[in-house]
């Protein structure tokens, strides 16, 4: 249960996401993965992280309930940096990061995995950005990653989600294959990586990532300014409200 690590003889490391029900994580579960990936990524045994799930879903985002039952603003400003800290691991992790998506890939989840260097899905696979129904914002820096630009604001403005095969489609999903092959088919790709030289595609991540044409951590902590803005105006917690007591959310403002 929580975050869970396995380096394999050949290289290749597995983290595990499994939180149930629904794979949200709580602050700390976000830290505890951030920690996990970035450790991987400094262990020069390690060549590829192989960043899984099991359960239901890949990941859910943050746990609205534990933010909902937490007093004062702690439990939001934790699980922003908690998020902002997990999302630069997967990005700054000195070693590929191959991302097995199963079932839902919400919130948080687009994060870790539009910050991923490769992604594989399972063909019940859906990812999406639910934030505007929990009055928030966020990830669409990581979701434009995935899907053209006015795919994403559509599906930020209406909470609509995307499929593996239309992300395969648009190439940012490497390979969609039943959920069963899904952990077989990652570790492939990423054994694939391992057998190169290891000093060479740690050069090629840092070299990757220097000549990426928008800098992913400053426009997501950008975006987290508005979810602050939401929160403070009240609107915020009556969306988080509304979602854990399961009504409907007023929408009046």
């Amino acid at each position: 249960m929580g975050i869970t690590a396995e380096v394999h003889g050949d290289g290749v490391a597995e983290v595990v996401m499994d939180n149930p029900p629904v794979n949200a994580l709580t602050v700390a579960g976000w830290f505890e993965l951030a920690s996990t990936v970035r450790s991987l990524g400094d262990d020069p045994a390690v060549r590829v992280v192989v960043l899984r799930a099991e359960g239901r879903g890949f990941n859910a985002g943050v746990d609205i309930k534990e933010m909902q039952a937490t007093e004062g603003f702690d439990a939001l400003i934790g699980a922003n940096r908690g998020c902002y800290a997990a999302f630069a691991a997967v990005y700054e992790c000195a070693v590929p990061v191959v991302a097995a998506v199963h079932g839902y890939c919400l919130g948080g989840g687009i994060g870790l995995v539009g910050n991923a260097d490769v992604i594989v899905a399972s063909d019940d696979a859906t990812f999406g950005l639910p934030e505007v129904d929990r009055g928030a914002l966020g990830a669409a820096t990581h979701l434009a990653r995935l899907v053209p630009q006015h795919r994403m604001r559509a599906m930020v403005y209406t909470s609509a989600t995307a499929t593996a095969a239309e992300l395969h489609a648009y190439g940012s999903v490497l390979r969609v294959v039943p959920r069963a092959d899904l952990r077989d088919t990652a570790l492939e790709v990423a054994r694939e990586i391992a057998a190169k030289s290891p000093t060479v595609i740690r050069a090629a991540k840092e070299s990757l990532n220097g000549i990426d044409p928008v800098d992913v951590k400053r426009s997501y902590r950008f975006e987290q300014g508005f979810t602050f803005e939401l929160n403070l105006s009240g609107v915020a917690d009556e969306h988080r409200d509304a979602f854990v007591e399961k009504r409907e959310t007023d929408t009046t403002t």
